[in-house]
Formats: C-alpha cells, structure tokens, sequence
C-alpha cells in the first residue's frame, strides 16, 4: 500500500528563515517542530514553528521530489509561492491540526 506523503515550509515569528521538509504525517510533524522534540536541529535551532505552507500528494515518493524542487529555488521565488497559497503568512497549524485522519 501507497502512503501518501506532504511538503511543508516552516517558519519563525519574525518570518526571516524558512525550513522547507517533507512527512507522510504533517500533523504529527509539525507538532515535532513546534515542542521542539528534537532539540538540536535545524528547526528548534532558529525557532521554526510556524507553519506557512503545505501541499499534499499521494505518494511519498512525489512529495520528496516536490520537496527537492522547493529547496533548488531562491529565497524570493519561495516567498511568492508562500504568499499565493497564504497571502498573510498565517500560521496554518490550527487548520492542520483538525484535518480528520
């Protein structure tokens, strides 16, 4: 069986670093961000726990290619991809958080 997997960019309140990353388990890798669950990377490191952007796919293996692509692209051209999907830079974890499963 195919698991699905997701993109997501994180970042922090003053919204100066982005972490872009992929996970079959969004809300459960957000909450890793966020709690900061291991503390000596990259994300707990500059304090990413906001969540700005997502797509999902429905294999593992499109999202890690998604992610690649993201991570080849300059700072500007993720910041307009951000601000396409989420104009205000919100955090988008509440709305993550009540997906059902």
């Amino acid at each position: 069986m195919e698991r699905g997997g997701c993109i997501y960019i994180m970042t922090n309140y003053q919204r100066t670093t982005l972490y872009i990353g992929v996970t079959s388990d969004l809300r459960s890798r957000i909450y890793e961000h966020r709690e900061k669950v291991y503390p000596k990377s990259f994300t707990a490191k500059y304090d990413l726990t906001i969540c700005v952007y997502y797509e999902i796919y429905s294999t593992i293996e499109e999202a890690i290619d998604r992610e690649k692509q993201l991570k080849k692209w300059n700072r500007e051209k993720k910041d307009a991809l951000i601000s396409n999907f989420n104009k205000d830079w919100n955090d988008l974890t509440k709305v993550i958080s009540e997906w059902n499963e």
